[in-house]
């Protein structure tokens, strides 16, 4: 559930696992909260307080899933869920940008609109493949009536040889894939599609059986007839809808990334899957076997809810493509607000894309690695450097000379010993890690930590976000917990201001941990330990803003901490559409 919904029912809703019943008595599936007195109400000024810098926004409105990214004849075309009339959820467009470097992005007309009967009430989520010839080609979900029923389509280039392909066209053997066999309410976004030794395409449409996740799975010779295997690629018990499914291989040679019809070689594959009931997405690395057509994770990391995840923080309905202008599989993701959807109105935007990552397998084999594209770094500006700067207990210390509000800050932290870590207690194992970070928040006094950064932060600490490290020592290793914590980054009292948090699997030999995060204005996106661990949280100072918001370094744990290396740079504006 959106943090909006908490706040405002225009519509008498309640959320009861994935399904909205509305006062009419209806039943609709849904993913969003309808608010139908707002969703056509333009914006005619827009408040830029916690507008951010360098993020990917359009100039208004409201913003949802990434769609069908690509690299094709040298730009990158990004496709997104967008409401040309308001700032809340309703009239959904594929809107469409591109960009030479995937910082800087030029606005072109929507893509992809309501317009035909196969998709007159929606035009939802969906992905690019290039076709032989390289034919970029669009499958994305339908919604043909007002019983919400989905299926999939189609739309290719009017002109190819338009750079921009500024026109897409929907042809009339639209739809390809009718809701057969399936739940037809919970039947939407396709994946991007993968060749076979067999002659067959294939892709995945996520999907719900009762209250199994399902990945559907369709294979099609000529792209255009498509059939339904009998059995999905891959499900799970008591998962819920499983929206926006991205299936992938990854190299155990490198960090490069490959094309998705690559499935034999030393390689895992990836699938990942957002869950409409928590709101956040999970993967897990396993074996394809593609003679049988089955997916097997490994049993490294649990398949359900309290599995892995591209990021711990608010952060859903992601994409990737291979970008192979680079050989990099990049990873977008969209992080919706956490004020409600009256502020929305009022600031006349919401929703934001997290900063392009590239996205490779860990040398343990056991989870993915993030970090943000290397074109990120352009932006960087005046630069401050710190080194040697020893933290004890109660300590902070402020990063000056640079834009606190807007800034790119990486960091590394050493400690002489582990033997003051906390015990970690057998009772906690039960407990996710958000629910660890709100008892053991960035005030209580640790052992090792909590140390890290007070992101966004007023004079005086009224307000801040603290991104850090705990260190605990349990019956057999080290546990490492990584938070960004909302609780205290702003004054203003109804916001979902969560503690975000995840468990980092690195090793301590070296005493060492480090962080980069990304701050603008509004969102705080970090990546620990290299990249294991990313978290992202979107918050809303009403002190710490601007050239008010400061940044610090801190320890509040008996053990000191050094700042063994610290880079900070101001962030510039891109050309952002």
């Amino acid at each position: 559930m959106e943090a909006s919904s908490w706040f405002l029912r225009v519509l008498v809703v309640v959320i009861l696992r994935g399904t909205v019943f509305l006062n009419n008595g209806g039943v609709v599936e849904a993913s969003h909260e309808v608010y139908m007195e707002y969703q056509s109400v333009s914006a005619v000024e827009l408040n830029h307080l916690h507008r951010t810098g360098f993020h990917f926004q359009p100039k208004r409105h409201w913003i949802n899933d990434p769609n069908g990214p690509m690299y094709y004849n040298g730009i990158y075309h990004f496709f997104y869920q967008y409401n040309p009339k308001g700032a809340v959820w309703g009239n959904i467009v594929w809107a469409h940008s591109v960009s030479t470097d995937l910082i800087n992005w030029k606005p072109l007309p929507p893509a992809i609109y309501p317009s035909k009967p196969f998709d007159q009430y929606g035009t939802w989520s969906g992905s690019a493949t290039i076709l032989p010839g390289n034919k970029p080609i669009i499958l994305y979900t339908g919604i043909i009536d007002k019983n919400n029923t989905q299926v999939q389509n189609y739309a290719i280039p009017a002109n190819y040889s338009d750079p921009y392909l500024q026109k897409w066209i929907k042809p009339n053997n639209n739809p390809l894939v009718f809701p057969v066999g399936v739940n037809k309410t919970a039947f939407r976004d396709p994946t991007t599609a993968w060749f076979g030794k067999d002659g067959h395409w294939r892709i995945l449409v996520g999907g719900r059986r009762k209250h199994r996740g399902m990945a559907h799975l369709y294979r099609s010779r000529d792209f255009m007839k498509w059939t339904k295997a009998q059995h999905p690629l891959h499900s799970s018990a008591m998962t819920g809808m499983w929206e926006c499914p991205d299936f992938y291989p990854v190299s155990l040679d490198s960090e490069n990334g490959l094309e998705v019809s690559v499935i034999e070689g030393n390689i895992k594959h990836v699938l990942k899957v957002s869950l409409d009931e928590t709101r956040y997405e999970y993967y897990t690395i396993g074996k394809y076997f593609s003679k049988i057509d089955k997916y097997v994770p490994d049993n490294t990391s649990v398949d359900s809810w309290a599995g892995l995840r591209y990021d711990y923080g608010n952060f859903y309905a992601s994409k990737t493509f291979f970008d192979c202008g680079k050989n990099r599989r990049i990873l977008w993701g969209w992080a919706n607000e956490s004020d409600n959807s009256i502020e929305d109105v009022k600031k006349g935007w919401a929703g934001i894309q997290t900063i392009p990552r590239k996205a490779w397998l860990d040398k343990s084999e056991k989870q993915l690695v993030q970090w943000p594209v290397e074109e990120l770094e352009t932006l960087r500006r005046r630069k401050v450097h710190l080194s040697n700067q020893k933290l004890n207990l109660g300590d902070h210390v402020e990063i000056k000379e640079i834009t606190a509000a807007q800034a790119d800050v990486e960091v590394t932290f050493s400690f002489p010993s582990l033997d003051k870590a906390e015990a970690f207690d057998p009772s906690w194992v039960n407990m996710d890690a958000q629910e660890l970070c709100k008892h053991k928040g960035s005030t209580v006094q640790g052992g090792v930590g909590p140390f890290g950064l007070l992101t966004l932060a007023s004079q005086h600490l009224e307000e801040y976000t603290p991104v850090f490290f705990r260190v605990f020592k349990a019956k057999d290793n080290h546990v490492v917990l990584m938070c960004s914590d909302a609780t205290s980054s702003s004054l203003k009292k109804k916001l979902y201001k969560p503690s975000f948090a995840g468990f980092v699997n690195v090793d301590l030999a070296e005493n060492e941990l480090s962080l980069r995060s990304l701050i603008d204005n509004s969102v705080v996106e970090s990546f620990g330990a290299g990249g294991k661990t990313c978290i992202t949280s979107r918050v809303y100072p009403t002190l710490a803003v601007f050239k008010d918001a400061h940044l610090y370094v801190f320890n509040n744990g008996t053990e000191t901490v050094t700042v063994e290396n610290l880079d900070a740079w101001s962030m510039n504006y891109p050309l952002m559409n």
